[in-house]
């Protein structure tokens, strides 16, 4: 027996050449203290969320048709005709919704922290790729639904498309697949959904976890440190098992929230009524708000920049500081944060 054992062990190590002691030793690299708590962890979360968003989806592909003339009723069987088809459109929507929570929180504590500089610049760059790719998961998902707000967002998006100088007209057709928004459109924005967002997602998560194993986890210092105390503690099985309860935690809620508040499926989508009141969803109040306060053309330019500065920040605050003579990177945090929460709150209560 223990021959044929060794006989196996053998031939799965020729044929799968990796370093069992090498792994050992990464599961044995001590982590900062500041990790011990559950809310220095949401790094994690996002990637949990994502795989719930990649096995409901997968779900609700078998039944769901990208045309117009049949996606809204697919969705409306999902619904109400295949079993527990609403709860995995539900868990699929709110996975959705928190994975953009949590994206925006980790992307927070990052920044408030000054966990982006050197030599931390490019993870920073791949995590605020990540936010965007998100955002527009998030944007792809409920015009696929293809309900009033579908249409009349994808309409808004392309006419914003529209509005980009030089390559707008360019942009725009090539999002609608023709003048308006049609068959076309939602047949790209379900390619988009399903196969280059989520492709877009999985290669820079490995990116940013690769630069994490690189750079080693920024290590926080508190006033209230206990001199001479550890500053690191285990990753296995310590730390694993903290993440491991976040996991459990999040598929609990999300079930919870899953059942309580299972999605409703509005008006179905008619071109020709154009509503009288409709927004797009939350996590883009503050860019309709702007909208409505700049114009198009305005909206996408000062939009567009800060994006790039947002992107691009590790390399754009040096310059900054450089200009006022003293580190303003918090002060102008706080004030992003305001600004944007600010809009959310005014479009969330206008009519």
């Amino acid at each position: 027996m223990k021959s044929l054992s060794l006989t196996i062990t053998d031939w799965f190590r020729s044929r799968f050449p990796v370093d069992r002691d090498s792994i050992l030793l990464s599961l044995q690299e001590p982590v900062p203290n500041h990790l011990k708590k559950w809310w220095w962890c949401l790094g994690g979360m996002p990637a949990y969320l994502f795989v719930v968003q990649v096995v409901t989806g997968i779900m609700l592909a078998f039944y769901y048709v990208p045309d117009p003339s049949q996606a809204y009723e697919s969705v409306w069987r999902i619904s109400h005709e295949i079993p527990f088809g609403w709860w995995v459109r539900s868990l699929h929507k709110w996975s959705a919704n928190l994975m953009i929570v949590t994206v925006i929180l980790h992307v927070m504590r990052v920044y408030f922290t000054a966990a982006y500089r050197k030599p931390r610049e490019l993870n920073w760059i791949f995590g605020a790729v990540l936010l965007i790719v998100t955002l527009v998961f998030g944007f792809t998902g409920y015009t696929l639904v293809y309900e009033q707000l579908s249409y009349w967002g994808a309409t808004v998006a392309t006419n914003l498309a529209e509005a980009v100088p030089v390559i707008g007209d360019f942009l725009a057709r090539f999002i609608r697949g023709g003048d308006v928004v049609g068959a076309s459109t939602i047949t790209r924005f379900y390619i988009l959904h399903i196969i280059i967002l989520p492709t877009a997602i999985a290669i820079f998560l490995v990116l940013h976890i690769m630069m994490v194993r690189k750079h080693g986890v920024t290590e926080l210092h508190f006033k209230d440190e206990k001199p001479g105390a550890e500053k690191t503690f285990r990753f296995f099985p310590d730390h694993i098992l903290t993440e491991l309860m976040i996991g459990i935690g999040l598929l609990i809620a999300i079930s919870a929230i899953a059942v309580i508040f299972p999605p409703e499926l509005q008006e179905k989508a008619n071109p020709l009524v154009t509503p009288a009141h409709i927004k797009p969803e939350w996590y883009f109040y503050f860019t309709f708000r702007w909208l409505k306060l700049t114009g198009l053309t305005m909206a996408m330019v000062t939009l567009g920049l800060a994006g790039a500065i947002f992107v691009f920040w590790p390399l754009v605050e040096p310059l900054i500081n450089r200009l006022f003579k003293r580190d303003v990177s918090i002060p102008i945090g706080i004030i992003a944060v305001i600004g944007i929460l600010a809009l959310t709150i005014w479009e969330a209560i206008a009519y």
